[in-house]
């Protein structure tokens, strides 16, 4: 079985091999990290003399989740070093900007055993806690004759992918014998994951670990996201004196051109010709894409990273913003040239939920499109209003748990009915600001009342560890 999945692997790798190189040279992706993604470590990620955690996330959303649990580790287990893996170029970049919290910042290893062999080698860890459902049949082979304990953390099993892990059968329930432990998220999750295989009592449930955000994600004047980052976005913007600021992140291709078309709409209503709008695109190749679409509307433009739309004859710039011809239907303001541009591009990694702060409504991405869906829960711990397209199957769990407590809106309609709804949902908020706050606050109680997987989660990675035989000093 193994020998066929790794000969599909080196078929799939070869017929994608023209994709990455692409890739590579047009985006600079994949050629800073292929070294290490077939197990070439660098030699300080070496360490005989410490236990060693490895945390696998996959990219930024799995990165950010992991987040509270890497602290709460490094709290419980101080003596042990924890090390992070992602497979994203945008989940390396933002671990590699949060390593203070950590000890190192990797690429997971391509699953031939030759790599996971020599990545293995290299980190020697003690535990591999695996985020969300990256099974990679090769690692976790490798790591169960190694006698190396491997759990799964925030485990979720969507309908979807249980009916295509059906699909796959015998392999697919070898990779799970080869899981020491399985936390998932619901008991829906649990049950899926024993039906495909897991043995029962491996599975367990620990609730959601994007419920706990870390307490830096929380409003407080203390606060490493309520300091420097968001006031120089503030300054650079103006975010804080705009009344009617809508906050779109984790955008995808298709829904930009709708939230440009609903700011048209919106600011022919009375009292909101003022309404401003951020972007933040999920991809960041997507960037200069979203900068030209923008800059082709009648709306001005300003650049997180102050970087210039690629020339266009039709487009005037002046500083970071690009301002078409003709008078722009929106405001001007005095101060820096961001604070009176009518749409800004986040065009950078990492930054998004320090801004929800300053959002009227917030727009979730990827759910007016059949992308899945993002994380809701960092506009949720501002208490803003927030709106999902249908498409939410990435977190059907969270967004249900919302629904039912008239904690977000949720748009039904999709193609242009959306566009028209999109456009109707966000006058209706940015107009009725006591239904806006009141959607808010009980986003906000949502989040409080499901905070404390982090918790059940480390200690379950620690008495596993122990039930290893693996010592575990007391964190004073």
């Amino acid at each position: 079985m193994y020998f066929v999945y790794s000969l599909v692997l080196s078929l799939l790798f070869i017929v994608l091999l023209p994709y990455f190189v692409y890739q590579a040279l047009r985006r600079g992706k994949y050629s800073g990290s292929f070294k290490e993604r077939l197990g070439r470590l660098p030699a300080s990620l070496r360490d005989g003399e410490r236990k060693t955690i490895w945390v696998h996330a996959v990219s930024v959303g799995e990165f950010l989740a992991a987040r509270p649990l890497i602290t709460r580790l490094k709290r419980d287990v101080p003596e042990a070093r924890i090390v992070v893996s992602t497979t994203t170029l945008t989940g390396q970049q933002l671990a590699r900007s949060q390593s203070q919290s950590f000890d190192a910042a990797f690429y997971f290893p391509f699953d031939w055993r030759f790599s996971v062999r020599r990545a293995l080698d290299t980190v020697n860890p003690t535990v591999v806690v695996i985020m969300e459902t990256e099974l990679w049949p090769n690692f976790l082979r490798e790591c169960h004759k190694r006698g190396i304990a491997t759990v799964l953390a925030n485990g979720r099993i969507s309908p979807r992918s249980f009916r295509r892990y059906q699909l796959v059968g015998a392999p697919f329930k070898r990779a799970l014998e080869n899981v020491s432990l399985m936390i998932m998220q619901s008991e829906d999750d649990a049950e899926r994951a024993r039906k495909l295989g897991a043995p029962a009592p491996r599975v367990r449930i620990c609730g959601n670990l994007k419920y706990d955000l870390p307490s830096n994600d929380r409003r407080g004047p203390s606060d490493e996201v309520s300091g420097a980052v968001p006031c120089e976005i503030d300054h650079q913007f103006a975010l804080s004196l705009s009344r009617h600021l809508i906050v779109a992140g984790s955008t995808a291709p298709g829904e930009e051109e709708m939230l440009i078309s609903s700011l048209r709409t919106i600011r022919g209503h009375a009292g909101l010709d003022d309404a401003r709008l951020v972007l933040a695109p999920r991809h960041p190749e997507r960037f200069d894409e979203v900068a030209r679409l923008i800059s082709k509307s009648e709306f001005t433009l300003a650049r997180r990273s102050g970087s210039r739309t690629p020339s266009d004859s039709s487009v005037a710039v002046r500083n970071d913003v690009t301002e078409p011809p003709g008078n722009s239907p929106g405001r001007k303001s005095a101060g820096p040239p961001g604070a009176a541009a009518d749409i800004i591009l986040l065009d950078t990694i990492g930054e998004l939920a320090s801004i929800y702060r300053f959002a009227a409504v917030v727009f979730v991405g990827g759910s007016l499109v059949p992308r899945g869906g993002h994380n809701i829960i960092e506009p949720a711990a501002f208490e803003k209003p927030i709106i999902v397209g249908p498409h939410t199957e990435n977190f059907r769990q969270v967004v249900a748990d919302f629904a039912e407590a008239d904690a977000l809106v949720q748009i039904a309609d999709a193609g242009e009915d959306a566009v028209n709804r999109l456009a109707r949902e966000l006058i209706h908020l940015l107009s009725d600001c006591e239904r806006a706050r009141s959607i808010g606050k009980r986003a906000g109680e949502i989040l409080l009342k499901n905070q404390g997987a982090t918790g059940c989660t480390a200690g379950m990675i620690i008495e596993i560890m122990k039930v290893r035989g693996i010592e575990i000093a007391k964190a004073e």
